[in-house]
């Protein structure tokens, strides 16, 4: 049965998908974006449907809201301003618009005494700050804390065990890794994540917090320095230029491609199993950072090395990948884009567009905060 569908912040790179797979399913789509210059230096975006209502407007804006909660049976709550490193020195613009952003969803939604059928709302992997381990000495299971400055300054980029100082090894992470925030992204996201979770409960309303690893694929906003890893290094490499490795470029991340999560949304939205929980969603294979530059070179036919920088930023962690078996066993979930294919669909893209690469200026920003060295 068709349902009428809201999306905020839906005009982006994750909501512009999901919208697509939700036409093609049938359902009408109402998408609520601000249209912030960074993302959309040029306003609707032209990959933005034509059968997609677009409310022009801030998710802190009660009126906004109304307006485009009237008639919805689902939200899906993508609204966030994105970005560990900006977050640091943007506090107050960040924790506004996701935290608030997100109280205010509630509020409106409360107060339209029209009960939704379902919310879906976009969490994040950073709040588990650091992943789940395993000591390769001792066998001894760890959520170890966030690398302290003083380490990162050393360049001491590996975590050791704090009972026989053996290295410590990743392993998948599940839901139940206890939070370890590190960021105020990463604050503001388990704020949404909770504020929603709480919602529900009292309010008997269907709810289920999606928490997204490295989301890549097209329509990523290239000239945002801010943006995924993958577009900042594709904007870099079609520059010609090397893309900027933090650390020993050794760190492993879980990155996903955006059809695997629009399915992912798709069946959150109807699978009842779903109702109440915290799923991770990812592509299911650690990659480190270093291998996501080369791939992605070779991919744009450049011979591009990347340049290991041996430089940290404050925020970020060492290894985190997903334990996808509660998404398996609630949503029937399983990632089907691996690397090379999803890498190739993205280079494909890369090649029609014009990156204005910002890296520098990011890392200039950075500096300026001491959030880098």
């Amino acid at each position: 049965m068709s349902k009428q569908i809201l999306i905020t912040g839906g005009a982006g790179f994750v909501g512009s998908h999901l919208a697509d797979g939700l036409l093609k399913a049938g359902h009408q789509v109402r998408i609520l974006d601000d249209l912030t210059p960074q993302v959309h230096p040029l306003g609707r975006p032209d990959y933005l449907s034509k059968d997609i209502e677009l409310i022009s407007g801030d998710v802190r804006d009660p009126n906004r809201l109304k307006e485009a909660l009237a008639g919805v049976d689902v939200v899906y709550h993508f609204a966030a301003t994105v970005g560990v490193g900006q977050s640091m020195y943007e506090i107050a613009r960040y924790m506004s618009v996701n935290t608030q952003g997100t109280a205010e969803l509630l509020q409106a939604t409360l107060d339209s005494k029209r009960p939704l059928e379902k919310l879906i709302v976009a969490s994040s992997m950073s709040i588990y700050g650091e992943g789940r381990y395993t000591c390769s000495a001792c066998g001894r299971q760890a959520a170890p804390p966030v690398r302290s400055t003083d380490q990162l300054k050393s360049g001491q980029w590996d975590l050791s065990c704090d009972v026989c100082r053996g290295v410590l090894l990743p392993l998948p992470t599940p839901e139940t890794k206890p939070s370890e925030i590190n960021s105020i992204y990463a604050l503001s996201k388990r704020d949404q994540e909770e504020l929603c979770l709480i919602y529900g409960r009292t309010y008997g309303l269907p709810l289920t917090a999606l928490r997204f690893f490295n989301i890549y694929g097209t329509r990523q906003a290239l000239s945002n320095p801010y943006t995924g890893v993958a577009a900042i290094f594709a904007s870099r490499i079609l520059n010609n230029q090397a893309p900027l490795v933090f650390e020993d470029g050794e760190q492993m991340r879980d990155f996903v491609s955006i059809h695997d999560i629009v399915r992912a949304n798709i069946l959150a939205m109807d699978q009842p199993a779903s109702n109440g929980e915290v799923i991770n969603i990812g592509g299911g294979k650690p990659i480190t950072i270093r291998t996501v530059a080369e791939i992605l070179a070779r991919s744009l036919g450049k011979d591009v090395e990347p340049m290991i920088t041996n430089k940290y930023r404050a925020g970020d962690i060492r290894h985190c990948f997903a334990d996808l078996s509660k998404a398996h066993r609630l949503l029937g979930y399983e990632p089907q884009v691996d690397y090379e294919e999803g890498f190739k669909e993205l280079a494909e893209w890369l090649g029609e567009q014009q990156a204005e690469d910002k890296a520098e200026t990011m890392l200039q920003e950075l500096t300026l905060f001491g959030l880098t060295a």
